[in-house]
């Protein structure tokens, strides 16, 4: 054993066993391109100098690292949750670790984050990316790369059922009196609200509903708070928001406005949350299945990696379903509206009515 404090180094090695840094190198990490004699010499004198070769070192010569990568839009909002533990628990049970990055809702510090880990990573997970396309694309040149709640051309992707989510609502709401709806909308960059946006165009006219849209918002309980005086504005009987956040949040606004949820307002979020049930009142929402996202977007992540022969669809959709919690209730058929004082009549049969919209996607 050498006597010198400093761990050996393979420096150390090549001298005590005659040979070069590089063919011990090449010892450790590819045995075959050097003699049995020589290898063997260097293993005995690394095992007697107590040399140990650096893991990191050698996964970074070849490739394999057995990590990947998570990168969140906002590690703060409780829809990550579901969707990490998803991928860490299927990345832990094929013997993989994930790194977590937090982009912060910023496409700048989404971009350092990735440029970062790429050389470290065998894959990444995208969730909720501000990215553009062509730069999701970028990215997936030099690592796999699978896209959650969001499509993007030539990717693989896993998603809700947005639309089968979206017109559950809208037909929930309807059922309880309701022939107005507000749509509360997410970040202007975020494509799951334009998704939902969509499906709220689709879905209205089809159920005689008419719907507009307030935003874009921050998709926070402040963000929530902040819209409460538009939509107090404006008097819709129902607002459905992009997420449970701004739907917990301008739960909020409207109770410390003077509007009852849901005697004069229902109030529909989307994702089902963690604590979505513990607010008052406890909030219907359009649940999106989180923790089996993540796990199939690293199983789908996993495959690239390994090389296998990938799936004729390139977009995995999983099902969305409507929870009825408090939030929303029957629209009185005379109703008084919070803002204005005035009486609203609700119809009393369904009738085809055109949509329209205040904003784009």
């Amino acid at each position: 054993m050498s006597e010198t404090t400093r761990p050996p180094t393979i420096y150390d090695v090549a001298k005590a066993a005659g040979v070069a840094p590089s063919t011990v190198s090449r010892a450790f990490s590819r045995p075959g391109r050097v003699s049995a004699a020589t290898a063997a010499r260097v293993h005995a004198v690394a095992a007697e100098l107590g040399y140990r070769v650096n893991p990191i070192a050698r996964a970074l010569q070849n490739g394999r690292t057995a990590t990947v990568a998570l990168v969140v839009s906002d590690v703060t909002n409780p829809v990550y949750f579901g969707i990490i533990r998803g991928v860490e628990a299927a990345a832990a049970d094929a013997g993989y670790t994930m790194l977590l990055a937090d982009a912060q809702e910023s496409e700048e510090l989404e971009r350092t984050a990735l440029e970062r880990a790429l050389s470290t990573v065998e894959g990444v997970v995208l969730a909720g990316s501000r990215m553009s396309d062509r730069a999701i694309r970028a990215v997936a040149e030099r690592r796999p790369v699978v896209v959650l709640n969001r499509i993007v051309p030539g990717s693989r992707c896993v998603v809700p059922d947005t639309a089968a989510g979206v017109a559950a609502a809208l037909d929930h709401l309807w059922d309880r009196g309701h022939r107005t709806v507000t749509y509360l909308a997410g970040p202007a960059a975020s494509w799951a609200d334009g998704k939902r946006w969509r499906s709220v165009l689709d879905s209205g006219p089809k159920l005689g509903l008419k719907v507009n849209r307030i935003g874009p918002c921050v998709p926070t309980m402040a963000g929530g708070v902040a819209a409460a005086r538009e939509v107090l504005r404006q008097g819709p009987t129902a607002v459905l928001a992009y997420n449970d956040l701004l739907a917990i949040g301008l739960m909020r606004g409207l109770a410390e406005g003077g509007c009852r949820v849901p005697e004069q307002v229902s109030v529909v979020g989307f994702d089902n949350v963690f604590g979505a049930d513990w607010c008052t009142p406890p909030l219907t929402t359009v649940a999106t299945p989180l923790r089996a996202m993540g796990t199939e977007a690293f199983r789908e992540l996993h495959r690239q990696i390994r090389g296998e022969k990938m799936r004729s669809r390139a977009v995995v959709s999983l099902a969305a379903q409507l929870v009825v919690r408090e939030s929303t209730g029957f629209r009185s058929r005379k109703r008084t509206s919070p803002a204005s004082g005035t009486t609203r009549v609700a119809g009393s049969a369904r009738q085809a009515s055109g949509s329209t919209s205040d904003g784009s996607r």
